[in-house]
């Protein structure tokens, strides 16, 4: 994984070529139109990271905020951190659902999903699942899983 050294997302941006920019712009703003209030966008990780801000939840294992969601522009294709679909299989299901409807296969991890170009990604549903997760809900999910 190619990871940034950028301080923030514009500094970030401005690294990337025009064609790539884009590509990236254009995810980061169907994830801000979706995104629920109480998240942060930051950089974080090398990637444009959407997190719980520490000051509203401190107590995570390893230092950092609880991180949502995420994106890289990798040296061959894009990478998109969903960590709500990892935590939740019903939201997981959902993506899958909204892929075969546009008739992709995703290239997907348990919370990855690499991308080639904008066209491979169903950005709406996308937006819905990210929506569905507000803040306390997401500290829940983590809450839950420490406990085990």
């Amino acid at each position: 994984m190619v990871q940034s050294k950028a301080a923030t997302v514009a500094a970030y941006l401005k690294t990337l070529p025009p064609d790539r920019r884009a590509v990236v712009g254009n995810v980061r703003s169907a994830i801000r139109r979706a995104l629920p209030r109480g998240y942060e966008e930051a950089m974080n990780w090398g990637m444009i990271a959407w997190q719980v801000p520490l000051a509203r939840y401190p107590k995570t294992y390893n230092g950092q905020p609880l991180l949502l969601a995420a994106l890289a522009a990798q040296k061959n294709n894009y990478s998109l951190y969903l960590m709500c679909v990892y935590q939740e299989r019903k939201l997981e299901a959902a993506l899958r659902a909204a892929f075969k409807r546009i008739g992709k296969t995703p290239d997907m991890g348990r919370s990855c999903i690499r991308f080639r170009q904008l066209d491979d990604l169903p950005l709406g549903t996308i937006g819905k699942i990210l929506s569905a997760v507000p803040v306390d809900r997401f500290i829940a999910y983590y809450e839950k899983a420490r406990r085990r």
